[in-house]
């Protein structure tokens, strides 16, 4: 007799590899009870700096049942952002992540699709989309589902793949066969931690008011004084504790056209970003993540590091 729950969760997992998601995991809907303490203490010693959202809805980040109503499964998804793409080396560098359009909306677009499949295939089924959108912890669930392990500097890692990969979710009111988590390989590599210039990672935890992207892109007041000559030439988030990453070694090409950066991102020198205008900020970065910034605060960055 086939089990209709493991047909199912077979059938989506072909799907959404088609619309281009590498890691397809299943867990079941339920009160993520190891997180909560976690989530607690993070917030306790203000790791979330300014980031006051982080602190709002904290029973809806623990249980999906808040967020979907009889929620049954969260389905876990990764999507490759890796570029061998370089800005100049004369050039203030911008988080790889950033390098294209939104990936919210390019993915959200996908998981909009996959469940319309979903309601195709299998019948009346009620869910909703995540993307780093909404109070949930989608590292706990990429966990859980078996997509990744957490690295020490906090991000998720995958076995020949790497980290340079954005995570999503499908909650959904449908019953599907899970997936079980995976074994942590960092061993005792020490690398994202000591290579962070803000000692802003502990094992498996990150001090986000201490990170440089929290503070290129987070922080809307001045960057105080103590990270002056830290930031390494990063005017807009950071890649430094993953491109030490041992397991990042293996990340490949994406696939992604919308996230090709303009030819102009990666050859302007520092002193083109110094002179930056904001008709040409508008220009190179609209519909990008950069735009979280705006213009204010990447001018902002560039004077830090121009006078660090």
């Amino acid at each position: 007799m086939i089990n209709k729950h493991a047909n199912y969760s077979f059938i989506i997992k072909q799907k959404a590899k088609e619309l281009g998601f590498e890691d397809i995991g299943i867990s079941k809907a339920e009160f993520l009870e190891k997180e909560a303490p976690r989530l607690e203490n993070w917030l306790n010693q203000n790791y979330h700096g300014e980031m006051a959202y982080m602190a709002n809805h904290f029973d809806k980040r623990l249980d999906p049942t808040k967020l979907v109503e009889g929620a049954k499964s969260v389905i876990s998804f990764s999507y490759n952002y890796f570029t061998e793409q370089k800005q100049a080396a004369d050039s203030y560098k911008i988080s790889k992540y950033a390098y294209g359009r939104d990936y919210h909306k390019v993915i959200k677009k996908k998981l909009i699709k996959l469940l319309a499949f979903i309601q195709t295939e299998i019948g009346e089924v009620s869910g909703r989309a995540f993307v780093d959108s909404a109070p949930v912890m989608e590292r706990a669930w990429a966990k859980k589902s078996g997509i990744a392990w957490q690295g020490k500097n906090t991000l998720m890692l995958t076995k020949g793949k790497g980290s340079f990969h954005f995570l999503a979710e499908l909650i959904i009111d449908l019953e599907l066969e899970t997936d079980n988590a995976v074994k942590d390989y960092c061993g005792n590599c020490t690398k994202c931690i000591d290579a962070c210039p803000t000692n802003a990672i502990t094992p498996y935890q990150v001090d986000g008011s201490k990170c440089i992207s929290y503070l290129t892109i987070e922080l809307k007041d001045q960057i105080p004084n103590e990270f002056n000559g830290k930031f390494e030439d990063w005017m807009f988030g950071c890649d430094i504790c993953q491109d030490v990453c041992p397991i990042n070694a293996r990340a490949k090409q994406h696939k992604e056209q919308d996230f090709l950066p303009k030819k102009e991102t990666l050859s302007m020198t520092k002193t083109e970003w110094q002179e930056i205008t904001e008709d040409v900020f508008n220009n190179l970065f609209n519909g990008t993540p950069v735009r979280r910034t705006k213009f204010a605060g990447l001018k902002r960055n560039i004077g830090f590091l121009k006078r660090s």
